[in-house]
């Protein structure tokens, strides 16, 4: 019984593909798409805007192609600003999560700054009308079949441990439990799942460098330059404890996607294998956990 491969899923950013401007070579949909099927994975997050195609059809079209099914995936929105309705942008994108058969929206909660290396803080007022907001997405994605997770994450409004138990105890809204981000914002993902399993609606798994991670905490170094340090590694290989959470998650009766996840920057166009040498590292943890855990 496939108890873990089933659910096994890619997102582009393990490929260099990201929304921040600046942020390094950017790959090809078909050379990334290709390489996710060769990998034998058959799901993905769709990436930054503007990496597949932004009519419903046209997107749908080309993950059809491919063979891969569409999961949703990551999504910037402000939502702690009185002159924006997040609602208005949100609604397009989930006429194209409808159209490709998408099922999660991962709700990354903009600072209003381009790029992760800083953010500031919010007072009751702007907590109050974050926390509306999101509830109000929640509920029309909802309404469409679409489960709105928050994407705890470094840089945005969701960072610290703090910013995570406002979401999980002021909105009605589920979590993406990213493990690398979780740890480096301070909070122990081994620790949240086993507490709060009910409110993980999507994963993200990302193995991280200790040592590494503990610089951003610190603010020795940029969540940026931590990136390009080799902050991410693949699955198994870093001190997150994968395989434990995986297992938690499991335990937890959690029923989701596994979305592979390591952050990675492209300086120039790769040669040889490129970043798709680490995803197959990754996928082999996670078969090899697999065969561990089926009896």
């Amino acid at each position: 019984m496939s108890i873990i491969t089933s659910r096994l899923a890619a997102a582009p950013i393990s490929w260099g593909v990201c929304e921040v401007p600046g942020w390094g070579y950017q790959l090809d949909a078909d050379k990334v798409l290709s390489e996710m099927t060769a990998l034998g994975i058959t799901a993905t997050e769709f990436g930054p805007a503007g990496f597949l195609p932004e009519q419903p059809a046209e997107r749908a079209e080309v993950l059809k192609r491919h063979n891969l099914q569409a999961i949703g995936g990551f999504f910037p929105i402000l939502l702690h600003d009185p002159a924006k309705d997040p609602l208005a942008a949100v609604s397009a994108e989930l006429d194209a999560y409808e159209a490709a058969g998408a099922t999660v929206m991962v709700l990354a909660a903009e600072t209003g700054v381009d790029g992760y290396d800083q953010r500031h803080e919010l007072d009751a007022e702007g907590w109050e009308l974050f926390g509306r907001n999101l509830d109000v997405i929640v509920k029309a994605a909802a309404d469409k079949g679409i489960q709105a997770v928050v994407h705890p994450h470094v840089g945005t409004m969701i960072e610290t441990t703090s910013d995570v138990n406002r979401v999980l105890n002021d909105t009605q809204a589920n979590l993406c439990l990213d493990t690398g981000h979780l740890l480096i914002g301070g909070t122990d993902p081994g620790q949240l799942v086993r507490d709060y399993a009910a409110r993980v609606g999507h994963t993200h798994l990302k193995d991280v460098r200790k040592a590494v991670a503990s610089r951003v905490q610190a603010g020795e170094i940029s969540y940026t330059d931590a990136v390009k340090t080799g902050m991410y590694v693949p699955l198994g290989q870093g001190d997150v404890g994968i395989d434990n959470i995986v297992k938690s998650l499991l335990d937890g009766g959690y029923a989701g996607w596994f979305t592979m996840e390591q952050d990675t920057i492209l300086e120039t166009e790769p040669a040889g294998d490129g970043p798709v040498a680490d995803v197959r590292q990754s996928v082999a943890f996670l078969r090899a956990l697999e065969a561990e855990l089926t009896p």
